[in-house]
This record gives C-alpha cells, sequence and structure tokens, in this order.
C-alpha cells in the first residue's frame, strides 16, 4: 500500500471497499429538468473537448452513455463521441461484438476504435505495473483497465458508464417501500422484511452477515480478519436508509464511488485526459434524490427505459448479461507471479500465505483477491519485471 493511499490493509486483503466516506461532499440542489437533462448536462464538458471517446464495452451503462453523448452532440453541433473499446480475441467470455455491434449500428456512429490485447492487461502485467510504478496501489484492482483507451483519448475527453451500477440499482428496501406504500400486495415473508427494514442498525448487522453474507467468503484471510471483512459488509448493508431520498445520499457518500473515481480521475490526469463519468455525477444522484414518489423507478430496466428509452434498442434496455474479464486480468503474468512467490509482499497477520497460495494457483481464483496479488508485487522486492508488449490499435469504420 502506498503512502496516502485511501486503502486500508482489509480493504487490500479482501479486494473490497467498505463503508462510508465521511468526507464527501453533500449532493447539490437539484437542477431543473430531472435526470435526463442533468445527464445530458454532463456529456457536454467531453463533447466541448474533442475527441471525445467513450469507454464502450457494449453493456447497458457504457451503452447509455455512448447513446446519450451521440444525441447531444448531433443537437448541439459537436463532434460524434468515438467509441472505444478494449478487445480481447483469446478472451471467449470477454466477447461483447454482437452487442457492440448492435449499438454502433443503431447510433450510426462511424468511427469505432478498437484496441485489441493480449496479455498486456493482466493484474500484475505490463500497464497494471507501469500503474502501479506510477501511482500505487488504485482501487479497484482493473482501474488501469482504461489507460489504453486514456492514451488514445490525450488531450481530449474520456466518458465513462461507471456508476450505473448503483445510481440505477434498486434498493435493498425496494419492496418494503412498495408495501408500505400499498403499490404490492403483501405477503407473509414481508412481515419480516419489513420488521428488518426498521430495526436498529446493531440488530440488523448479525441477521444481514447471517442470512446475506456467504459464509468463508474470503478464504485466503486469517479467521479474524475473515470475520472483520464479513462484518464490515454487513454493517454497510446495514446501514442503507429506508427513505427513498436518504437512500440515494447514503449510496452516493461510499467510499468505494468515492476511491474509484480517484483512481480514475488521477488515471486521466496524468494523460492530460479529461475524464467524465456522467453516472456518478452529483448533479444527477441530486436529481434522482428529489424524484417524487411517482417518478421513481423500481428496477434497473424501467430507469433505462425512462432516460434512455428513445435512444437505444429494446434488446439493449432490457439486457441482464455481462461480460466476464477474469481470464484477461488473471493471465500469464499473473500465473507465473503466484507460482514464483515467497510469501513476500502481504501481511501474515491478516492474511493466511498458504491459503493465498492455493487461491492462486486453483483453475479459477477469486477476483477479490487479485488486489492482494498487486499489493503483493508492489510490495516484494524480488517481483519481476515485464516487458510492455505491442498494442495493436486499429480504428473501424463502423458497422
Amino acid at each position: 500500500m502506498s503512502p496516502g493511499s485511501p486503502l486500508s490493509p482489509l480493504d487490500v486483503a479482501c479486494g473490497l471497499v467498505f463503508g462510508e466516506d465521511d468526507a464527501a461532499p453533500k449532493l447539490p440542489p437539484p437542477l431543473p429538468g430531472g435526470p435526463r437533462a442533468v445527464l445530458e448536462a454532463a456529456v457536454v464538458e467531453a463533447l466541448a473537448r474533442p475527441p471525445c471517446l467513450v469507454s464502450f464495452s457494449g453493456g447497458r451503462d457504457s451503452s447509455a452513455v455512448l447513446a446519450l453523448a451521440a444525441h447531444v452532440a448531433r443537437r448541439e453541433g459537436f463532434d460524434a463521441p468515438i467509441p472505444a473499446t478494449n478487445c480481447f480475441p483469446d478472451a471467449a467470455s470477454s466477447d461483447e461484438l454482437d452487442w457492440q455491434e448492435r449499438v454502433v449500428r443503431h447510433l450510426g456512429l462511424g468511427d469505432w476504435e478498437r484496441v485489441f490485447l493480449k496479455d498486456e492487461l493482466d493484474s500484475v502485467g505490463p500497464i497494471a505495473q507501469e500503474t502501479m510504478r506510477r501511482h500505487g496501489l488504485l482501487w479497484p484492482f482493473n482501474a488501469y483497465f482504461h489507460v489504453p483507451l486514456l492514451r488514445r483519448a490525450a488531450r481530449g475527453s474520456l466518458l465513462t458508464g461507471v456508476g450505473g451500477d448503483e445510481a440505477l440499482a434498486t434498493s435493498q428496501w425496494a419492496r418494503v417501500r412498495m408495501v408500505s406504500r400499498g403499490a404490492v400486495r403483501p405477503r407473509l415473508r414481508d412481515v419480516l422484511s419489513v420488521a428488518l427494514a426498521l430495526a436498529p442498525k446493531p440488530l440488523k448487522i448479525p441477521f444481514i452477515r447471517r442470512r446475506r453474507i456467504p459464509a468463508n467468503a474470503f478464504p485466503w484471510l486469517q479467521e479474524d480478519a475473515q470475520r472483520a471483512a464479513e462484518n464490515a459488509a454487513a454493517a454497510e448493508a446495514a446501514s442503507e436508509p429506508l427513505r427513498w431520498r436518504l437512500g440515494i445520499e447514503w449510496k452516493r457518500r461510499l467510499r468505494h464511488m468515492e476511491v474509484s473515481l480517484e483512481s480514475l480521475q488521477s488515471l486521466a490526469a496524468a494523460e492530460d485526459v479529461t475524464i467524465a463519468n456522467p453516472l456518478s455525477d452529483r448533479r444527477l444522484w441530486a436529481a434522482l434524490a428529489s424524484l417524487s414518489g411517482q417518478e421513481r423507478f423500481q428496477s434497473r430496466t424501467e430507469a433505462m427505459r425512462r432516460y434512455f428509452g428513445d435512444l437505444l434498442p429494446e434488446s439493449i434496455l432490457v439486457r441482464s448479461t455481462k461480460a466476464s474479464f477474469d481470464e484477461v486480468f488473471w493471465n500469464r503474468h499473473s500465473r507465473a507471479f503466484a507460482q514464483s512467490w515467497n510469501g513476500d509482499g502481504v501481511d501474515p497477520g491478516v492474511v493466511n500465505v498458504e491459503a493465498l497460495r492455493r487461491e492462486w494457483t486453483s483453475p479459477a481464483p477469486n477476483p477479490r483477491s487479485f488486489l492482494l496479488a498487486q499489493a503483493a508485487w508492489l510490495n516484494s522486492p524480488s517481483s519481476p519485471d515485464v516487458a510492455p508488449n505491442k498494442v495493436d490499435q486499429r480504428v473501424g469504420s463502423g458497422v
């Protein structure tokens, strides 16, 4: 862990960032026009600094941001945004080409920048190593995923879909709210849900830990550290307020949001790029918090239809699947590091070294352990450097 890092030893050991950021600014007063108007305003700064690239995977969030940027660019007379995609031909589980082509074709975009990679984005590969030397340990562990795209946007801007999972997701108390408003017919099990939602936080924590936190979720941790991680996860869930507005404000204060955005900002600044994350914009969250009861969405798909239904095909709006990049992040560099690792670079009071070695040498290591691999590499004097590979960049002409 580098000096001044916002990550605690427990964050690094379990690969997750828990709790609220007490220093996070409050949400601003809501602007007129609602969430859609705020989202459109949020992309203008990026469009005004061309070239404006959009980190585009084909998932719902990046597709929404790309569609929004294309819509605003046409209306306001900006250059069209350029979708930019990291492609991994050797990683079948990451293949999103069909979804990507649907979106690019639907939006009528002519340029599409695709960066073809092999093992360069391994969690201890050349780009990750360079990033750690420059910035120290960042969270999430795969923040460096945007580096190839940032370099192609140098002196311009990059839009991302970061924050969509949080901004457009429903609350764990969504059904309780609907029951309390009479919007749905109560079921017998709703009694327990309502009681839990109304219970004091100290009573919620043990229940949530038993019912919702998987046992042995972090098998590479020492027993005390594993218990601490499970308690931290339960305490965070137990902290979510029942009321809509308070719940939105609480979610935007979570440390993982602040830490991830700070990581992206550091990476963008190093490449002289303006980075914008419209779905994380505090003005959007203020608009969401101020929605009336009738305006509030009850599902992710409902939110997508409401705010992007005029911009994207229905198949994208309702999509529930996502690509997996685990085999990209745990590739030959990580496997070689795991095989040669002598236990250096981790705290044996927190980490069970032999259990971690078993995890890393298993066929499919848990991605939550990848940040710990980076910490071990960064803190181990014997860690090998890897030479950067040539990156194959191709610019498509649309589909």
